[in-house]
């Protein structure tokens, strides 16, 4: 997700409570378990902000695991939510929603732009689409939210575990998507467990750091943003 951060006053406390019970909810509700069959169709999904006021929504949905691009669909409309920290994904997930509503193929898996469960309340983006959408999803982000890890080697496809920098869980996997190119964070969001996502995003790399799904995603965000202009 290419994020747009406004400054301005510190967020509602009311707003901040109602959000973080609101997350914990989605949290008790996430489901971690392998995928009941391999993926035939695969959907890669990310948002922007062309404006502070506008989110750009866009969903591509590929055959797997050949990645031959099937579908592409956007929403674009207003944001309803201010921006607070911690609590984007709400911000974020009406219109993902919106996108995925417009889509003619529906996949078997989607890989966010963003955090699954590798998020403080183990609720990012990816973890609270896939609740809302009972769907099974996963995150793939390129910046680290919460948890500690040590830097894999510099081989494409290596990887060490993320974990909770408290209790030791393991909430994501640090994986070398190229040689020698900052890693990717990656986690299982809703039904997914994170040897499918781990799996999942490195059969869809094809020479680039960016998996094919979240790749074409912000491809097209960048195409469609064009039209929305």
């Amino acid at each position: 997700m290419a994020y747009f951060r406004p400054p301005g006053p510190a967020p509602d406390p009311a707003l901040v409570r109602s959000l973080t019970e609101q997350q914990r909810e989605l949290a008790q509700r996430v489901r971690a378990e392998p995928l009941a069959h391999e993926p035939r169709l695969i959907a890669g999904c990310d948002s922007s902000f062309p404006t502070p006021d506008t989110i750009l929504s866009v969903f591509v949905v590929l055959e797997f695991p050949s990645l031959k691009l099937v579908e592409k669909v956007y929403s674009y409309g207003p944001v309803t939510m201010p921006y607070v920290p911690g609590f984007l994904s709400f911000r974020e997930a009406p219109n993902v929603i919106q996108a995925f509503a417009k889509l003619q193929h529906k996949p078997d898996v989607i890989m966010v732009d963003g955090h699954g469960i590798a998020h403080p309340r183990r609720v990012g983006i990816g973890a609270h689409l896939g609740v809302l959408l009972d769907m099974p999803t996963f995150g793939v982000a390129k910046q680290k939210l919460t948890g500690t890890f040590q830097e894999p080697a510099l081989e494409k496809g290596s990887i060490t575990p993320l974990l909770d920098a408290k209790t030791g869980e393991l909430i994501g996997e640090v994986v070398r998507s190229k040689d020698k190119v900052l890693p990717l964070f990656v986690s299982p969001g809703h039904r997914c467990d994170q040897a499918t996502a781990t799996r999942l995003a490195l059969a869809c790399l094809r020479g680039y750091k960016l998996p094919e799904p979240t790749r074409l995603a912000d491809y097209w965000a960048e195409e469609f943003k064009q039209e929305v202009r």
